[in-house]
């Protein structure tokens, strides 16, 4: 789908390594090349034509984020550098003033270092109870052991819709009803899912959202903090500057602006957030429903070519996303990326930023496959023929 519009794939490249970052349109680059040259300055600072344009085209950015997660408000879209700053930003603004010593957050050991650490952090600060929804027999969150681990101190329940290793599609809808009948709120790590499946904030009833462009065809540097406005009009900026004030005075009074400007202190990433509102309009004329379905049908056909190699474990077979973590018997993961890689085939290898999942595979690294929509059938069957080299261990090194 859409393969033309990708120049590296003009090149021969085969990229499977989707999950940490995709390739991006030849209109990114074309739309940032607009702005620097024709209307580059700065957002909301300018009464002139050319800094209303960049605000404006901003502000449109921001309804088109709105539209495409399904929020009600515009005033619930933030924009951040990223998913790691946009999970900082909810756990220390939100959080650290609505949790006391003796709470308790649930995680689960599948989860990103930026959906864990941050809450270690501010449980070591705190004295905050750290606790993990166990996994079932194929490494998958379900709605009956988030029940189970819920506590009379749970507080907090802290996960990604679609995990970065094993790929399991979480029950976030069940989980959130389920958490929002006994206080508890649901913060949601959507950067391997807003990019892949139709992720709905208000049918889900989700209270924070976090993803980044640049996993869906957008730019580096731009991120995504959703919240409910009334969750976030009680969010303590932890950044403070220009941009989200009002007005301050010589003896420390100072008033802040509403949202979303509140939490947007500091010049804006102004070119990379315009260029991805032209990536949002991208993505919606492709669909995501049909992003969706062209993914299924290469999953469904990779399993089936990696199990024709008997060397092959695959770690995530019955997983509904695009995420594939397999090995090669007796070949170190990151020797076989870099074997793949004389065949022009990227792939990732090692721990994937989920360092507690060993606990679960046994295993502590792994070979990861992610998919996107441009992908096809005929670059798994150069794969499979690849891995297939009967030379393909003296050809390691």
């Amino acid at each position: 789908m859409n393969r033309d519009d990708f120049k590296l794939l003009q090149t021969g490249l085969i990229y499977f390594d989707n999950g940490a970052t995709t390739l991006k349109p030849t209109l990114l680059s074309e739309a940032l090349s607009d702005y620097y040259n024709f209307y580059s300055s700065n957002a909301h600072r300018g009464d002139y034509t050319i800094s209303l344009k960049a605000s404006n085209m901003y502000e449109k950015t921001r309804k088109l984020v709105k539209d495409f997660i399904g929020a009600r408000s515009s005033k619930e879209i933030i924009f951040t550098s990223g998913a790691t700053d946009s999970l900082n930003k909810i756990i220390f603004g939100y959080f650290r003033n609505h949790l006391k010593k003796g709470d308790e957050v649930l995680l689960t050991k599948s989860e990103h270092a930026s959906n864990i650490l941050p809450w270690f952090e501010l449980a070591d600060e705190l004295g905050l109870i750290i606790n993990y929804i166990p996994l079932n027999e194929n490494h998958e969150v379900t709605t009956e052991n988030v029940i189970k681990s819920i506590t009379a101190k749970t507080k907090v329940i802290s996960i990604a819709h679609v995990t970065n290793v094993v790929g399991d599609i979480r029950p976030i809808k069940e989980i959130c009803a389920y958490a929002h009948k006994n206080n508890i709120l649901v913060v949601v790590d959507g950067a391997q899912s807003v990019p892949h499946i139709k992720v709905d904030v208000e049918d889900l009833d989700i209270d924070f959202l976090a993803f980044s462009a640049h996993k869906m065809c957008g730019p580096t540097g731009v991120g995504i903090l959703y919240g409910k406005e009334k969750l976030l009009k009680d969010t303590r900026p932890i950044i403070f500057g220009g941009g989200m004030n009002a007005e301050f005075s010589t003896d420390g009074r100072r008033f802040y602006k509403e949202l979303p400007g509140l939490l947007e202190a500091g010049t804006p990433n102004v070119g990379d957030v315009i260029a991805f509102g032209y990536i949002l309009e991208y993505l919606n004329n492709i669909g995501i429903n049909n992003i969706t379905n062209e993914e299924k049908k290469l999953r469904t056909y990779l399993i089936k070519r990696l199990k024709e190699i008997p060397q092959i474990k695959i770690y995530n077979e019955h997983s509904d996303s695009a995420i594939i973590a397999f090995n090669y018997l007796d070949i170190f993961p990151q020797d076989l990326a870099i074997y793949l890689d004389k065949y022009n085939i990227c792939v990732r290898a090692g721990s994937h930023c989920a360092k507690m999942l060993k606990e679960e595979l046994e295993i502590k690294n792994t070979c990861r496959i992610s998919l996107y929509f441009y992908n096809t059938k005929e670059e798994i069957d150069y794969l499979i023929k690849v891995l297939q080299n009967p030379n393909i261990k003296n050809e390691l090194f």
